[in-house]
């Protein structure tokens, strides 16, 4: 379910963030399900366990999470945050579309682009 890209540019605990993000906005994880122990994680990705921890706090600090003190981490389904995290990468793809486009990539390349991404993703 999380895999860490030793070659991204990003911090783990962040990777890790945006890993259950991207499962809960896309409805992998559902409402109230508990997520790993920090323990748990930490043993199964080999990492230390406050990267674990701070991911979950930056998870609960941005609203997709909450903790039950004695029970765990859970889901937190708002569907209000879910629609602005889509819009906030959806703006963000815009500007990217944007730039490309200004710099030569033509319409059908920038199409062509997505739709591999896409079939990348839903496979």
């Amino acid at each position: 379910m999380i895999l860490i890209d030793y070659n991204d540019k990003r911090p783990i605990y962040e990777q890790i963030a945006g890993r259950f993000q991207a499962l809960i906005i896309s409805g992998v994880m559902e409402a109230d399900e508990k997520l790993p122990s920090v323990r748990t994680l930490a043993v199964e990705l080999s990492i230390n366990p406050n990267t674990i921890q701070r991911a979950y706090g930056e998870l609960e600090k941005d609203g997709f999470i909450y903790t039950v003190k004695g029970k765990g981490n859970f889901v937190k389904r708002d569907e209000g945050l879910i629609h602005r995290q889509k819009e906030r990468l959806l703006g963000e793809l815009y500007e990217q579309a944007r730039i490309c486009l200004m710099q030569g990539v033509n319409r059908q390349e920038l199409l062509d682009c997505v739709e591999k991404a896409a079939g990348e993703v839903l496979v």
